[in-house]
C-alpha cells in the first residue's frame, strides 16, 4: 500500500488525527534523526493512534529532504532553532513537488502553521513558519529552480553519499539514487519443507495478492500485507526476507550434503532470517547464532521458534572467540557483517542522513578484525560467506581483496559480488529464478585451502 494510500484510509474509516498532529510527530522524528536517533527507534516512541500516519509522512520527508534543506536555506538564511527548522523542512518536503504531495500543497501549509502554533517549542515562531511557506507557495518555481544545481537536493542524499556511488558504481549511480526513493518491495521466503513456492503462490492467489516468483523460494507481492494476514505466517510456513538476502544461504552452503550434520556458525545473526533459512535447508545442521546484543538474541528465539526450528544462540562478540568457540572447527561461517546499510536505504530511508564520510571506513576496519578472528575457527575446505548489505566497495571488494593478500590460505570461490539494485547479477552460482527488485548486497565465498 502506498504511503499515501494508507493515511488516506485511515482519514475513510474515520480513524485518522488532524493532519497538523502528524506533521508535529514528523517534524520531532526529523529532528531527533538529525541528533542521531534512528527513525525506527523514534516511531517506537509515537503514539499508536499516531504512528501509521507518522511513518507514512517521515519516509516521505525523508527521501526529500536533501530538497527541502536547500529550499529552507534559500528562505531563511540563519538556521532556525532544531524543532522549528525540522517543521519548516518537513513541510517544504511534503510540498515542493505537486507530483508527489500527499495533500494540497495549501491544506499543507496550513497545517504546518497549525503545527507551529499547538507546540511549545515552535508556537513563538509560528508567525516566522507561516511567513517562510507564503513566501515559498508565491516563489515556489524560481526556489525550486534555485536549488536544482546542488546535488544534494537533486538526489536527496549527502554530497558524499553522491560522490562515493559515482566513484564506486560509474555506471550505476544513478539508478541507484533514483531507486533509494521508492519504496521497497515486500518479498517472501517459502518454507518448501511445508508449501512448494507454486502452492504457496495459489494460497496467495486465492486471497486476491498478486505475486512473482523470484530467486529458488521467493515470493515478490504487489501490494504489502501485515505478517498476519499471510497465510500460515504464524505457523512457520513463510517469512518476510528479501530476494538478495535469501541468496545466504545456499551460497554457503551450495553442492553440500543436505542430510549432514554439519556445523555451521551464524556469526551476526540477529534478528535471525538468515539461521532460519539455514536450518530450513539444512535440518541435520547444528548451528550456533551469535548476536553482541542480548536483546536482539531474542528476536532470534522468537524467529526459530515460529518456524519450529532449534539452533545454539548466544549473546556474544563474534571478534572474540575466546569467549564462546568451544575448539572445535567449522565446516561453515556466515558473517554478515556490520555496515553502513546503503544498500537498504529504500527501506531505511534515515541511513542516507545518519551515516558519516568516515563510517564506511570505520566499519571496514571492524569487518577485517570479523574475518581475522572467524578465519581460524574454520576446517580446511570449510567455506566463510561474508555479505554486507553495503554497495559501498570498501565494506565489499576492497576488504575481501585486502584479507585475500593476508591469508594465502584463502580462495575466492565463484561469488556474485556487489548486487545492484535494478540490475541483473552477473552470474549466481545457485539455482534461481530472476531475482525481480532486491535490496543492495555483497557476497563473497571463500574456501579455506586444504593442506
Amino acid at each position: 500500500m502506498k504511503q499515501h494510500d494508507a493515511i488516506h484510509a485511515q482519514a475513510v474509516q474515520g480513524q485518522s488525527p488532524p493532519l497538523w498532529r502528524l506533521l508535529q510527530g514528523t517534524a520531532a522524528a526529523v529532528q531527533a534523526m538529525r541528533q542521531g536517533r534512528s527513525l525506527t527507534a523514534q516511531l517506537d516512541t509515537v503514539p499508536a493512534e499516531l504512528r501509521p500516519g507518522v511513518q507514512a509522512l517521515s519516509f516521505q520527508v525523508l527521501r526529500q529532504l536533501g530538497r527541502a534543506t536547500a529550499l529552507r536555506q534559500l528562505l531563511a538564511s540563519k538556521t532556525p532553532p532544531p524543532a522549528v527548522d525540522a517543521l519548516l523542512c518537513s513541510a517544504l518536503a511534503l510540498c515542493w513537488n505537486d507530483e508527489l504531495a500527499l495533500y494540497p500543497i495549501h491544506t499543507l501549509v496550513n497545517q504546518a502553521v497549525e503545527a507551529a502554533r499547538q507546540q511549545r517549542t515552535t508556537q513563538a515562531q509560528s508567525g516566522f513558519v507561516n511567513a517562510c511557506l507564503r513566501r515559498f507557495m508565491r516563489e515556489r518555481e524560481a526556489l525550486v529552480q534555485s536549488t536544482d544545481a546542488d546535488p544534494q537536493a537533486q538526489w536527496n542524499h549527502p554530497r558524499w553519499w553522491v560522490e562515493r556511488l559515482q566513484a564506486d558504481h560509474p555506471l550505476h549511480w544513478q539508478t541507484l539514487l533514483s531507486l533509494a526513493q521508492t519504496p521497497a518491495p515486500m518479498t517472501l521466503r517459502v518454507n518448501t519443507r511445508h508449501h512448494s513456492v507454486a502452492a504457496y503462490q495459489n494460497q496467495l492467489t486465492a486471497l486476491g495478492v498478486s505475486s512473482k516468483a523470484v530467486g529458488a523460494q521467493g515470493l515478490q507481492l504487489s501490494k504489502a500485507l501485515p505478517v498476519n494476514q499471510l497465510p500460515g505466517f504464524a505457523a512457520g510456513h513463510v517469512s518476510v526476507q528479501d530476494a538478495a538476502a535469501q541468496l545466504a544461504a545456499p551460497l554457503l552452503m551450495q553442492e553440500m550434503d543436505t542430510q549432514k550434520a554439519w556445523r555451521i556458525l551464524d556469526a551476526c545473526a540477529a534478528p535471525g532470517g538468515k539461521t532460519g533459512h539455514l536450518l530450513e535447508l539444512y535440518p541435520q545442521a547444528h548451528v550456533l547464532a551469535l548476536d553482541v546484543d542480548a536483546s536482539r538474541c531474542e528476536r532470534i528465539h522468537q524467529n526459530l521458534q515460529r518456524l519450529g526450528l532449534q539452533a545454539q544462540v548466544k549473546a556474544a562478540d563474534a571478534g572474540q572467540p575466546a569467549a564462546w568457540w568451544d575448539g572445535q572447527l567449522l565446516d561453515a561461517i556466515l558473517l554478515d557483517a556490520p555496515c553502513t546499510a546503503s544498500g537498504i536505504v529504500r527501506r531505511h530511508p534515515d541511513v542516507r542522513w545518519l551515516r558519516r564520510p568516515t563510517d564506511s571506513g570505520q566499519l571496514a576496519q571492524t569487518q577485517a578484525m570479523l574475518l581475522k578472528a572467524l578465519w581460524p575457527l574454520l576446517k580446511p575446505g570449510g567455506r566463510l560467506l561474508y555479505c554486507t548489505c553495503s554497495v559501498f566497495k570498501a565494506e565489499g571488494d576492497e576488504t575481501v581483496q585486502a584479507f585475500l593478500q593476508r591469508n594465502t590460505d584463502a580462495q575466492l570461490r565463484p561469488s556474485p559480488g556487489h548486487l545492484i539494485p535494478g540490475q541483473a547479477p552477473a552470474s549466481l552460482p545457485v539455482d534461481h529464478n530472476p531475482m525481480g527488485e532486491h535490496d543492495g548486497f555483497y557476497y563473497a565465498l571463500l574456501e579455506k585451502r586444504r593442506g
